[in-house]
Formats: structure tokens, C-alpha cells, sequence
């Protein structure tokens, strides 16, 4: 079994192990060179995306600077629009829907470390041999999401459709489809509801 292979399957596995040091060192160059273009340069970038992301639907926008650990673990929805400083942590699979607006400084992040001082530098394995090693828990993100400033969604998390999460939120359980979360831990406030129409905050619409 490879070390991605681990990851997927929930079992520990070695960040440092020559083959995903590799993938991370390519996901961190595509991340820098999406960072070096202007947004002018759409076609560019939408290259750079294409090959460094698992999947990119068509019409999203990344304002800029992102920075995605793997990037191969990634998969964005069409028609999403995404602030800068945008950080994604993907050890293991991160999954975005359609039609989601990000602001700046979100961060999802997906690794999780031992709790013991002492494991986290190091474990020592069946073979005898000592490992630095983690787990990871994916994060899915349904579609008509929107997530305010400073939002920090973390591993093993599911928010479901429809939801709008508050900013400065840090995201630690599931969110249900079609519900406002806010603070630290996040929590539901109140499901949105057709009283949460913008007709009701402003008499005349633009």
C-alpha cells in the first residue's frame, strides 16, 4: 500500500516518505506560480489550476495568493468564487460543490497529529524503525456555500448545501444543509429560512 493509499483509507501514515514529499513540492511550485501571475493573466492560470488541482470547474475564480498543500487532493465545483489567501491543507481529499464564494483568509486544513509530545517526534513501528507519523480526515463542502472572512474549517468536517458560515467561524463538527454557523467552535445559529431574503433588509432593490 502506498502512503497515499494510507491517507485515503484513514490509517497513519509518513508525510516525510519520499513520495509525497515529492507530490507537496510540486503542489507548493504550482501554488507560487499562480501566486507570480496577474490577474489579468486568466488563460495562464487557468492552466496552472488545471494541473495542479484534482478537478477545477469551469467558470471559478482564485483571486490570490493560494497555497494548497497537495492540490492533487483538491476538487472545486464549477462557478465559485474564491478571496485571496485561500490555504488548503490536503493531506486528504478536500471536495468544494458549485457555486460557493469564499472570503479572504479561509483555511481548511485536513492532518491531524498525535496528542503525546513525544509521538510527534516520533513512533516507533512493527519494523523497528521510527517514523514521524499523522492521520488525515477529509473535508467536504457542498454547493451554495458562503463562507465569510477568516473561516477555519477543520479535518474530518462536512457542510452541507445551502449553508453560510460566519466570519471568524473555526469549523470543528458537521454543518447541516441550508444552516447560518458562527463562532469558535462553530456552531447553528439559525436554519436559513425564506425570512433571510434580502427583500427583507432593503425596501427597494438595485
Amino acid at each position: 500500500m502506498t502512503e497515499e493509499e494510507r491517507i485515503f483509507s484513514g490509517q497513519l501514515f509518513e508525510p516525510r516518505s519520499p513520495e509525497l514529499a515529492e507530490k507537496k513540492r510540486r503542489g507548493h511550485r504550482l501554488s507560487q506560480e499562480y501566486n507570480a501571475l496577474y490577474e489579468e493573466d486568466r488563460q495562464a492560470r487557468e492552466r496552472i489550476l488545471a494541473e495542479l488541482l484534482g478537478k477545477i470547474g469551469e467558470g471559478s475564480t482564485l483571486l490570490g495568493p493560494i497555497r494548497f498543500h497537495y492540490g492533487c487532493h483538491t476538487e472545486i465545483g464549477s462557478h465559485c468564487f474564491i478571496n485571496f489567501n485561500f490555504t488548503v491543507q490536503d493531506d486528504a481529499r478536500v471536495k468544494i460543490g458549485d457555486h460557493c464564494n469564499f472570503g479572504p483568509n479561509v483555511t481548511i486544513v485536513t492532518p491531524l497529529h498525535p496528542m503525546q509530545a513525544d509521538e510527534r517526534r516520533g513512533i516507533l513501528c512493527g519494523d523497528g524503525v521510527e517514523r514521524f507519523l499523522c492521520y488525515a480526515k477529509p473535508v467536504t463542502i457542498g454547493s451554495n456555500c458562503w463562507f465569510g472572512a477568516n473561516v477555519l474549517v477543520c479535518p474530518g468536517v462536512t457542510i452541507g448545501d445551502g449553508c453560510v458560515i460566519g466570519a471568524g467561524s473555526v469549523v470543528t463538527k458537521d454543518i447541516p444543509a441550508n444552516s447560518f454557523a458562527a463562532g469558535n467552535p462553530a456552531r447553528v445559529i439559525h436554519p436559513i429560512t425564506a425570512e433571510d431574503t434580502i427583500h427583507n433588509l432593503f425596501s427597494e432593490l438595485y
